[in-house]
């Protein structure tokens, strides 16, 4: 039997067969298993034969929740912190819980497994060294496209969720942002039966995704290429000049002051302007 404490387990992003022979075995021994919705994970449990007592612990209820589960794990019970689907914790609930038990010095063990953020970046095929989660975009236009050029001279690897309901106008306003030519990856579906990878430039790959309604139902993952250092920075530098004057200028005098000021030829800032 596991010994009493929190266990943080990674379950299967999709297929259901990715998951470790050590999850199955903790799963089974536990006093409790906390899911984020246990109608979803009891399909899992189900499937692997395991029958053991669920508590919802969701981003509502989680504070309220704590409390609890850290009683039972101080009574010497075993407690399994699950998500709907990959690891606990990212982009999902169970932070307050895990800070809780370290607060308290209670035992929290970690059980590696699927992720969807390293399974887009290891098919990518964008430079994996370096990246950085971003989670899920603002569902606002106005605070989507203010995020995103904060990041427009991100140099690392950047990785996104996305849902169906908002993909078109993600990668629209990237397009924007980050230019028609930004190399991106938009993993749909990862793990499961119509998982699919289109991958290319910003344009291209909404163009594909237009074209083809069924590219824009389920999961994402979207993994989008850094700012390359040199002439792209200062391309890069130079946009979001010329979007601050642009507010307080008319466009002719924009374009100079933001060639003036940049190492950017104008031709190519009026070239932005016609965007």
């Amino acid at each position: 039997m596991s010994q009493a404490g929190l266990y943080v387990v990674a379950t299967p992003i999709g297929n259901l067969e990715d998951i470790s022979y050590r999850a199955v075995r903790v799963l089974s021994e536990v006093d409790l298993v906390a899911a984020e919705d246990t109608r979803h994970s009891r399909v899992l449990l189900n499937h692997y034969g395991i029958n053991k007592p669920m508590q919802s612990l969701h981003e509502h209820n989680e504070e309220q929740m704590v409390a609890d589960i850290l009683g039972r794990v101080k009574r010497g019970e075993a407690v399994a912190l699950i998500s709907d689907a990959g690891t606990p914790l990212i982009s999902d609930p169970g932070y307050r819980l895990v800070r809780a038990a370290r607060e308290a010095g209670l035992p929290v063990h970690s059980l590696p497994g699927p992720s969807a953020v390293v399974a887009a970046l290891s098919i990518a095929g964008l430079p994996p060294d370096r990246f950085v989660f971003e989670g899920f975009l603002p569902a606002k236009t106005p605070a989507r496209e203010k995020r995103l050029q904060m990041l427009a001279t991100e140099t690392s690897t950047m990785v996104f969720f996305e849902s169906s309901h908002r993909i078109t106008a993600s990668l629209t306003t990237m397009t924007e942002v980050f230019g028609p030519q930004r190399q991106v990856a938009v993993c749909r579906e990862l793990t499961k039966k119509f998982e699919t990878v289109l991958w290319g430039g910003l344009a291209e790959s909404l163009q594909k995704l237009l074209q083809d309604k069924n590219q824009t139902r389920g999961e994402f993952v979207i993994v989008l290429a850094g700012c390359k250092r040199g002439k792209d920075e200062d391309l890069t530098k130079a946009q979001h000049m010329l979007t601050a004057l642009l507010e307080y200028l008319p466009a002719s005098q924009a374009a100079r002051i933001a060639a003036k000021l940049s190492n950017v030829p104008r031709r190519r800032i009026y070239e932005l302007l016609e965007k």
